[in-house]
């Protein structure tokens, strides 16, 4: 078959290439991304990288991937009617946020009939943490095998808030005993969540990303083993989180590339334990005006987390622009994942990407310029540190101003937003949400303020059509 159809060589397709470029050298094709690294056109065995294997550990019951559920409610009555709707109708685990978390007996109400021991239960609460963590405890009583997830992450919630009643250093000593406390009566528990998200919903670049997840374990794993867990104990409790978007490749990427960074993490600590990611829907490349394209985002990025190995995988609705989900929107971004599993078939390999030399490269660069910003964030003293000084908050901006300037220009584009708009578009459904208040007290830092790209293309949109 070969002598029928010879392959080109390397050398050939690149003849071929200027030919098409009307004699233009393919190198006028490669550009740089936010962190400045080179993405070519072509990729070959030439290029040095070795087969990188960064697959999911294990499977979520035999699943894939956990498909995770995100409700926000402020009646437990509602909200446990959402989440026994949710389970029942495919997803693995459930996230909870809203004014449920505030008390034990509002958390009970919303997770009565949720079998705590086969469904995973995880919180969402801020600053407020450590206390919704002792409500999930007490609500939990009698399932000393509960597949708890506490996810306190003080220090994500610090940078979007710019503020915390207290120190930032009392708020990470809090979440740390907390943990403690709960460790023994809870072994099948994780306690932190060392996310990263904050960056990307600002604005950040992928390595910014990565760096804050990577400075975030860090200081919560230290200060757990202060508090008094076993190095091994932190390390297995701590679920790392970072945000999909529709960009894929570098989505699929990221996550192989924190697998990565992780183990660098182990062996630094001495006690080598697999990563445990969660990865969650970007808001920031949501639409409000048309929320419709939105499946296509959300589809892409559930693409982005399957493929890339993530360990869970939450969704939010197409209408999550404009308020919470309703029960419509969340049944959509099941059936997203349910389709990306079920019919594509998507968890039917370890790692799809390995041995693709452009995601090998990619994932490898990532993971170093990631580490890279890591280590600026250490050399300026910690993530504590360097959020009051406000070191992060102008990477940040000037990541997300580029990406601005790229949209504005037409070098980038958002669909339904930038190109191909629909001059009429139909709403979707959505409930309302009530504003958050902005924290104060002991501590203060520049806040990470989340953004979407979309939102100044929909307000000159919005102005013209009156």
């Amino acid at each position: 078959m070969s002598d029928l159809f010879p392959v080109p060589s390397p050398a050939d397709w690149r003849v071929l290439a200027e030919k098409a470029l009307k004699d233009r050298p393919l190198e006028s094709l490669v550009h740089l991304d936010a962190d400045g690294l080179a993405v070519r056109p072509l990729y070959a065995a030439a290029t040095g990288v070795n087969a990188i294997s960064a697959p999911r550990p294990s499977d979520a019951d035999g699943r894939a991937w956990d498909v995770r559920t995100l409700i926000e409610g402020d009646d437990a009555a509602a909200a446990n009617a959402a989440a026994l709707s949710d389970l029942e109708g495919g997803a693995a685990s459930i996230l909870l946020k809203g004014a449920i978390l505030s008390d034990s007996e509002p958390l009970s109400r919303a997770l009565d009939g949720v079998a705590l021991e086969l469904a995973a239960v995880g919180l969402d609460a801020g600053l407020d943490g450590p206390e919704a963590a002792n409500a999930l405890a007490v609500a939990a009583k009698g399932s000393p095998r509960a597949k708890l997830m506490f996810h306190m992450d003080p220090l994500s919630a610090f940078a979007e808030a710019g503020a915390a009643p207290r120190s930032i250093e009392e708020h990470l000593t809090l979440a740390a005993n907390t943990a403690a406390r709960h460790a023994g009566a809870y072994p099948e528990a994780t306690f932190f969540l060392a996310g990263g998200r904050v960056v990307h919903e600002a604005g950040g670049s992928i390595a910014q990303e990565l760096g804050f997840v990577a400075a975030n374990a860090v200081a919560l794993i230290k200060a757990a083993v202060a508090a008094g867990l076993s190095v091994e104990q932190a390390l297995k409790g701590t679920v790392l989180g970072v945000s999909v978007d529709q960009e894929y490749f570098d989505g699929l990427a990221k996550i192989r590339a924190l697998r990565l960074i992780w183990r660098s993490i182990g062996k630094a600590f001495g006690a080598e334990t697999p990563a445990v990611i969660e990865a969650r829907s970007s808001r920031r490349m949501l639409s409000a005006r048309d929320p419709w394209p939105n499946l296509l985002r959300l589809t892409a990025a559930g693409f982005a987390g399957a493929v890339g190995g993530a360990d869970a995988v939450v969704l939010d609705g197409l209408s999550r622009a404009n308020g919470r989900s309703d029960a419509f929107a969340r049944r959509q971004a099941r059936n997203t994942q349910a389709v990306l599993m079920e019919e594509a078939n998507l968890g039917r390999v370890d790692d799809p990407a390995a041995g693709s030399w452009f995601l090998d490269a990619r994932t490898r660069d990532l993971a170093e310029a990631g580490w890279a910003e890591f280590q600026r964030i250490e050399g300026e003293g910690g993530l504590i540190v360097a959020l009051r000084t406000g070191d992060i908050q102008d990477r940040v901006a000037a990541a997300r101003a580029e990406r601005e300037a790229a949209l504005a220009s037409g070098a980038a584009q958002l669909v339904g937003v930038t190109k191909f708009v629909d001059p009429d578009p139909r709403a979707a459904p959505f409930e309302a949400e009530a504003k958050t208040p902005r924290q104060t007290g002991g501590d203060a830092c520049d806040p990470l303020i989340p953004i979407r790209f979309a939102e100044p293309f929909e307000t000159q949109t919005w102005e013209a059509a009156r």
